[in-house]
């Protein structure tokens, strides 16, 4: 399994019009059209991290095949109010906003 985590800052208040976004939009097949196996959304002292777990390590691939679909663009218009870039002076993509793996650990 592949894994991102997106870090952005969300106002904790925030966090029930993030997840009803983002539970419409699960319920379509964008999901499995862009491999995603799961999503996690999670807040901490205005932090967001989203952590979504893909079956194959071109999850990056399909995701960007996706971009042009009406429904991702529409769900990342939506979440534009609620969600800001962790450093909006270097963020250009969502890959600027993406975590770097530097440990894993599997039994």
């Amino acid at each position: 399994m592949h894994s991102t985590l997106i870090v952005a800052r969300m106002d904790l208040g925030s966090s029930k019009d993030v997840a009803g976004l983002f539970g419409e939009f699960d319920a379509t097949e964008m999901p499995h059209r862009m491999g995603t196996r799961r999503r996690q959304l999670f807040a901490y002292k205005g932090l967001y991290f989203h952590l979504q777990d893909f079956d194959e390590d071109n999850g990056g691939e399909r995701i960007e095949e996706a971009k042009t679909d009406p429904r991702f663009i529409g769900i990342s218009q939506d979440l534009k109010p609620f969600i800001e870039a962790y450093d909006p002076a270097t963020w250009r993509s969502p890959a600027d906003a993406m975590a770097q793996r530097f440990y894993t650990w599997e039994a």
